[in-house]
Parts: structure tokens; sequence; C-alpha cells
């Protein structure tokens, strides 16, 4: 889920500026761009038609639509979510020329490691290798990234680290790079209650649970990240079945613990990980997000605005829209894609 960005997050300012005739609420920091509208409708295309493609540990499943020849676009889902959250953003995309592709990360859906022996690591670090050398594989210089929760940290750390690969970058909830070191300061008792599963995974009861019930386990986040989506069992499942995949309890224990201090990384990514504590700005333009309804722990916009150096702009999507911001509201969030690759 998404973690509040080190120590800003303990002073959070409220508001943002409401502006007449715009669907949703927009903090702008400097003109906003407006690409062409999207299509009024596309059909719904199936995300199960899988390609594969292979990096240095992982095969990596992925659904692709849209023109091989058009502007890649890459959307990236988190935790416990999975290319389906984009089941009504990558039709819209395709249908307004995009080639966009939707991988499952590292322990969800398809994708799997190449071999028995490799770590399964969840740091923040090796998933966004996988990304970028996902990129190289598919030969694809740069692409407007689109992304929330896992996602929209890998995004950001894609963003930050290598500009050039990036054309554009929605991000749900901002700007999430962390770092372990900054992780180590106790939050406000509030705050701490609100990452109570953060606490469950870092003991083997916790692990053991996740193990046996994850699809309750999941379902359960899903409601309390999204109070307000009236999602119905076949929407869930169809999801659900990604946590299936023989690595994703590892892959997420892992992630949590390693947050906290209370696993070990790899090696081979100390020096990406000792860049991203030093918290670099993001210079390619972007365009952050927000729910009004969102009840996963979240940072407010203004505390991470300046971490943002070119072109930028927010927005929050009204009407009780929750964490996952695509599938909740997807004409907002593909909006946002087509208008970030039109800044300029």
């Amino acid at each position: 889920m998404n973690e509040k960005i080190n120590k800003q997050r303990r002073f959070m300012m409220t508001g943002a500026f409401a502006l007449a005739g715009l669907s949703t609420l927009e903090l702008a920091f400097g003109p906003t761009a407006r690409a062409a509208a999207l299509p009024s409708s596309a059909s719904r295309s199936p995300l199960d038609q899988l390609r594969h493609v292979r990096t240095s540990e992982l095969d990596i499943a992925y659904a692709e639509l849209g023109p091989a020849s058009g502007q890649p676009v890459i959307l990236l889902h988190g935790w416990p979510y999975d290319i389906h959250a984009f089941e009504d953003v990558a039709p819209l995309l395709a249908a307004a020329g995009y080639r966009v592709i939707v991988p499952y990360l590292r322990g969800y859906g398809a994708t799997r490691f190449l071999s028995k022996d490799t770590f399964r690591n969840g740091q923040q670090a090796a998933i966004a290798v996988d990304i970028v050398q996902m990129m190289d594989a598919l030969k694809i210089p740069s692409a407007v990234f689109g992304a929330f929760d896992w996602g929209a940290r890998t995004a950001c750390i894609v963003a930050a680290l290598h500009p050039q690969r990036v054309k554009g970058l929605v991000s749900v909830s901002g700007y999430l790079i962390g770092s372990q070191a900054a992780n180590k300061n106790p939050l406000p008792p509030q705050a701490e209650l609100e990452w109570w599963y953060q606490y469950y995974f870092a003991t083997e009861r916790g692990r053991a649970g996740y193990e046996a019930n994850r699809k309750d386990f999941n379902r359960l986040i899903w409601k309390l990240a999204s109070p307000k989506w009236a999602f119905d069992e076949a929407t869930y499942l169809r999801s659900a079945q990604s946590f299936d995949n023989p690595d994703h309890v590892d892959v997420v224990i892992h992630n949590y613990r390693w947050r906290l201090g209370a696993a070990q990384g790899d090696a081979k990514y100390d020096e990406i990980e000792q860049k991203l504590a030093q918290f670099p700005a993001i210079s390619v333009p972007t365009i952050t997000m927000e729910g009004d309804a969102n009840g996963a722990p979240h940072p407010n916009p203004s505390a991470y605005a300046k971490k943002f150096s070119g072109k930028y702009e927010h927005r929050t999507s009204t009407g009780g829209i929750g964490h996952n911001l695509p599938q909740e509201a997807p004409r907002d969030f593909a909006q946002a894609v087509l208008d970030v690759a039109a800044m300029r």
C-alpha cells in the first residue's frame, strides 16, 4: 500500500483549488495541459490475452492493447491488485492510438521467476529494475507511465533515476519513493494504526495468516482502501486469481518487512537504494492524482508537490473514489494520461 513520505508526512496541510467546470479538483503548478478528449466509449478488451518478455530474473506476463506504432504507455498496478485495475483505462487509451502495456509485477498473475534459486525480493529497487529491463527487452526507449500503489512507487523511481525513459507520469498519491532509514522514524498513533497490516506481516503469524487467507485478506484491504466503492464479487475475483502466483506471498511479505527494516534487501541494489534515500526530485511532466475517499494511508498533496520540479499538476477525483483510482474512475485516469503526454 502507499507509503507516507518521510518526515514531510507529519506536516500535512489541507486544501485544493476547486475549479468550476472540471470533473476533478486541481492543484495546479503552471498552466494546465489539455489533450484531445477521450473517445466517448471503448469496448472493454480482455486483459487475459497475455504476452511474455524475459528480463534477467523474470518471465514477465503482460497485456498489450492498441497499435504497435503508437506512443507506448505503461500502466503499473499495486498491492493487492493486478492488471485488471486498468481494464477500462487500457481500452480507452488504445482507442486514442496509444500502445498500452500492462504488466503483472513480480509475484502476481502469470509473471514468474526464471530460477527457483532467485531471491524473492520485494524491495522497491528490484521492482523498478524489472520495469526498466522490460522496456529494454521490448525495445521501448521511453514511455508515458500511469500507476498507483506499488506501481506508482515504481514509476516514480524510474522517472527520478531514468528521466530519459519517461515522457510523462501519472502517479496516484504522488511521490512515493521511500527508504528504510526514513521508515525508522515513528509516526503518530493514528498513522501507525493505519499501517496495521505492515506490522502483521512482520511476524511469522502474519506470514502464515496471509498464506492461508490471502483472498479473504485482500478483499478486506479492498474494502478498507475504497470504502465507497461497491465492487461486486466477480470484479474482485478477476484480480484475486493473480494472488495464486507461487511467489506472491514471498514477495509481498518481503516488501513490507524490508520497508520496516525487518528484512534485508539484495546488495546488488544498494547503490540504487542509496540514491533513492536522497529522495531525488522528479523532473518529467507529472500529474498526481488522489481519490476523495481514499481509505489507505496517503500523504496530502502539499507534502510532496515540491518533489516534482518539472511541469506539474494535481487532481482529486470526486464522488467517493478510493485507493484504486484507475478502476474506480477510469475516465479521470485515462484523461490524465492523455494530458500528461501533451505537456511540453
